[in-house]
C-alpha cells in the first residue's frame, strides 16, 4: 500500500497548545519500524496547487491565509498562530490526500498519514483545519474525469461540518458522519447522513450503529471512491473525544469500513483525522493500527 506523509513539514506552536503536531512524525516512524509499509512506499506529498485549492476554497481565503493577512478573529477560529511553516504544512497535507485518492483508484486503497481536516469551510478554517483535503481530492478527481460520484465516511469523533457545507445539495457526493452528539462543533451542518452518539458510547454500541448505517451509506452513495476519515479520537483516552472505544473497537471499526467498501469494489483513500490521546502514544498506536489494517487490503 502506498502512503503519504507530510511529517517533515512541521510548524511552531506555543507551549501547552492542544494540537499534537508531534504525532505525525511519530506515526511515520512507527509505520516504517513496524513493517506496515517499507520506507520506499511512504511518499512525501507534492505541494498542492492554488488551482486545486480553488476547487473548494475562495480565492480571498486562500490568498489571505497564504500571505498571513487573516483577521485576528479568523486566526482565533482556526486555532493556529500563522507562520510560513503552517502554510507549507497545510499545502503539503492537502496534497497528500489528493495523491492518496489518485493512488486508491489504481491500487484499491491508499492512505495519507495526515489529513481529515473536515472543519474547513470554503471561506474560512476552524478547529485546527485550514483546507478541506477530502473535498479538494474529490473535486480534483471529478474535474479530471476520474470519478463521477464519491462518499465521505467520517468517523472522527467530531462532526464534519465543513465537508457537509461544501457538498450540501450535491447529489454526486454522499457525506456520512458518525460523531459525538454533545461535542464540537456545537452548531452542526446537516450531511447526507448524521448519526449522533451519546457520551461514553462503547465498542459494542458504536459498532452496532455503524453496522446499521454503513450498508445504507454505500448503497445510497453509489460511489466511485470513498474517502475514509479514521479518527483516533473516539478512543477512551482521548482528551477531546468523550467516547469509550478501546483499541480493539477502533480496529474492528476500521476493518468493517474498509472490508465493506472493498467487497463492493469501491476504492478507499484513508486519512487519519483527529486524535488527542493522553499519552500521545495512544493516538499514534491507534493511527498505526488503521494503517496496518488498510495495508492488508492493498
Amino acid at each position: 500500500m502506498h502512503l503519504w506523509s507530510s511529517a517533515r513539514y512541521t510548524f511552531p506552536l506555543p507551549g501547552g497548545h492542544r494540537f499534537p503536531i508531534e504525532k505525525y512524525a511519530l506515526l511515520r516512524e512507527r509505520v516504517i519500524a513496524d513493517g506496515i509499509a517499507p520506507r520506499e512506499l511512504v511518499h512525501e506529498p507534492a505541494r498542492i496547487t492554488r488551482d486545486d485549492l480553488l476547487l473548494v476554497h475562495t480565492a480571498d481565503y486562500v490568498d489571505r491565509f497564504t500571505n498571513g493577512t487573516l483577521a485576528r478573529d479568523e486566526a482565533r477560529r482556526l486555532g493556529f498562530p500563522w507562520s510560513e511553516a503552517l502554510v507549507e504544512r497545510s499545502y503539503r497535507s492537502a496534497g497528500g490526500t489528493v495523491e492518496a485518492a489518485r493512488a486508491a483508484l489504481v491500487h484499491g486503497i491508499a492512505m495519507n498519514l495526515a489529513g481529515g481536516t473536515h472543519h474547513a469551510f470554503p471561506s474560512h478554517g476552524e478547529g485546527f483545519c485550514v483546507f478541506n483535503d477530502a473535498a479538494i481530492a474529490i473535486r480534483a478527481l471529478q474535474r479530471d474525469g476520474l470519478i463521477a460520484r464519491a462518499a465521505v465516511i467520517d468517523l472522527d469523533v467530531h462532526q464534519g461540518n465543513g465537508t457537509h457545507a461544501i457538498f450540501a445539495g450535491d447529489e454526486r457526493v454522499y457525506t456520512f458522519s458518525m460523531h459525538g452528539g454533545r461535542n464540537y462543533p456545537f452548531h452542526n451542518v446537516p450531511g447526507s447522513l448524521d448519526v449522533e452518539l451519546d457520551d461514553g458510547t462503547d465498542d459494542d454500541a458504536y459498532l452496532e450503529r455503524l453496522r446499521e448505517n454503513l450498508p445504507r451509506t454505500l448503497a445510497a452513495a453509489r460511489a466511485d471512491l470513498v474517502i475514509y476519515l479514521a479518527g483516533a479520537d473516539p478512543h477512551e483516552s482521548d482528551r477531546l473525544g468523550r467516547l469509550s472505544l478501546t483499541f480493539a473497537g477502533l480496529a474492528r471499526r476500521d476493518r468493517l469500513v474498509i472490508e465493506q467498501c472493498r467487497e463492493v469494489g469501491i476504492p478507499v483513500a484513508v486519512t487519519i483525522a483527529g486524535g488527542y490521546g493522553e499519552p500521545i502514544e495512544n493516538t499514534v498506536r491507534a493511527h498505526a493500527e488503521t494503517a496496518r489494517i488498510a495495508a492488508q487490503f492493498g
